[in-house]
């Protein structure tokens, strides 16, 4: 049995979750999210002590495999609709800077042409002095896609450690060339 999923997950008074067969729908007051979860797991939800359990049908490696995994994204769920998720990126180099207009994230980093990402619904971009951008929503897989999208514009490179990180990722520097011996 998972260590993880044996765990009930607890729902705070502000959410409340409802369940369809393996659709799980969890309603709070960030907003909304739904999913169905793989086979092999069962979700019942205590109403008394307000908690959800999952638990696995079988004792199938499939099943046991699915049981944690199950279960940390209904607890994702209720914690994104509770308090929301965030990821804050940097911005290093001389003249790349960042800036929202509208839903538009428009990156300036070092390219002929500043590059332009439309935000997806259930996501928003804030910039804070033109270097730290923080990408925000409910759905934590969504927030770290895009964050991730972000950051593939212009990753880090070793050498001066220019280009777009995570905020408190180290970047491995190499030493540059050795002068001529």
């Amino acid at each position: 049995m998972s260590r993880i999923g044996k765990n009930p997950v607890p729902v705070p008074e502000k959410v409340t979750v409802s369940l369809d067969g393996l659709t799980v729908k969890v309603k709070g007051p960030k907003g909304e999210l739904e999913r169905t979860l793989p086979e092999g797991v069962s979700v019942s939800v205590s109403q008394d002590n307000n908690t959800i359990v999952v638990s696995p049908t079988s004792t199938k490696r499939i099943s046991r495999e699915r049981h944690g995994l199950s279960r940390t994204l209904v607890a994702n769920m209720i914690e994104g609709v509770s308090n929301g998720y965030s990821k804050a990126l940097e911005i290093v180099g001389v003249g790349s800077r960042a800036q929202v207009k509208g839903k538009t994230l428009v990156v300036s980093a070092g390219y002929s042409h500043p590059v332009e990402m439309e935000a997806p619904e259930g996501i928003t971009f804030k910039v804070e002095n033109n270097t730290r951008v923080i990408v925000s929503g409910i759905d934590k897989e969504l927030v770290g896609n895009e964050a991730a999208k972000v950051r593939a514009i212009r990753p880090p490179e070793p050498y001066k450690g220019k280009g777009i990180k995570y905020e408190g990722e180290r970047i491995l520097r190499k030493a540059g060339k050795s002068g001529k011996k």
